[in-house]
């Protein structure tokens, strides 16, 4: 793994294409994602991005945005303005890269950043995770005045044929899921790429005592292609069809989106819908 540091103009980036419905901003603490060599790696879209990437194998890079805090502050006023003149002021945190990488320990990038919205909120903050160590910013979310933390979990499965395991397993994420649950913050699992379940009803039984919502999204329409032709050229629908061969139709989506309304009505989203929190 090549680490470096940088620094960022306006870590508050205007949202457009997929997130437009969703929230006003993203926001990267990072560039690039160690987690690209592990299981959700495999399908994750932002390894096509070539102005990410510059040539490099996705999960061999990380670029440590050390001002990213000192940049939120900085331009917070101004993007906050423009915002709210087209709705609320919402931040996506993150769409292209791992906000709680494990070198977050050592750089703290995304503790600064957290510690920047309390003194300076946005109307709503979005934190979309791979992993349980969000579990570890608790008292941070917190003191946000509105957050929602998008834990994702794409199976009940621990590993897929010849794909790496999860970077997080998956007990510890759903543990993660119930204590923030529990400490108050709002939670919704997304099931995003949506991946075989193996026991599908006991899943979002699951997923119903551990979190507010859930969101299923398939990687046809949610790899930024209509078709999903991004994931295609990579070895997970492959691993999806070893195991389900419906598992790789959107079919096998509506399906699973069905079974989960029977268990949690009210309080299921489907693709954009669900990260943008419509729930059917």
């Amino acid at each position: 793994m090549e680490i470096s540091r940088t620094e960022v103009g306006n870590v508050l980036t205007r949202s457009s294409g997929f997130l437009r419905t969703v929230s006003s901003h993203s926001l990267q603490p990072y560039r690039g994602c160690p987690l690209g060599s592990s299981l959700c790696g495999q399908a994750c879209y932002v390894q096509h991005s070539p102005w990410v990437t510059r040539g490099r194998p996705w999960g061999s890079f990380l670029e440590v945005r050390e001002n990213a805090a000192e940049s939120y502050l900085r331009n917070v006023c101004r993007e906050r303005a423009w915002a709210r003149n087209r709705g609320e002021f919402a931040i996506f945190m993150a769409s292209a890269t791992e906000p709680f990488p494990v070198a977050e320990r050592r750089f703290g990038v995304t503790r600064r950043v957290l510690e920047a919205m309390i003194e300076d909120p946005p109307d709503l903050l979005i934190v979309q995770t791979h992993s349980a160590e969000v579990e570890r910013y608790a008292g941070l979310l917190q003191r946000i005045p509105r957050v929602r933390v998008h834990l994702s979990i794409e199976t009940d499965r621990e590993r897929l044929p010849g794909l790496p395991p999860p970077a997080s397993p998956v007990e510890r994420r759903f543990a993660a899921a119930r204590s923030l649950k529990e400490q108050g913050l709002q939670v919704v699992i997304t099931v995003s790429p949506l991946l075989p379940i193996e026991h599908p009803r006991a899943f979002f039984e699951r997923i119903a005592e551990s979190a507010h919502a859930v969101v299923l999204d398939h990687y046809i329409g949610g790899d930024g292609t209509p078709d999903g032709r991004r994931t295609s050229q990579t070895p997970v629908p492959e691993a999806m069809r070893a195991l389900e061969p419906d598992s790789v139709t959107l079919a096998y989506r509506d399906r699973m989106a069905a079974l989960a309304r029977a268990v949690m009505p009210g309080r299921v989203g489907v693709n954009i819908d669900g990260f943008a929190a419509r729930y059917a």
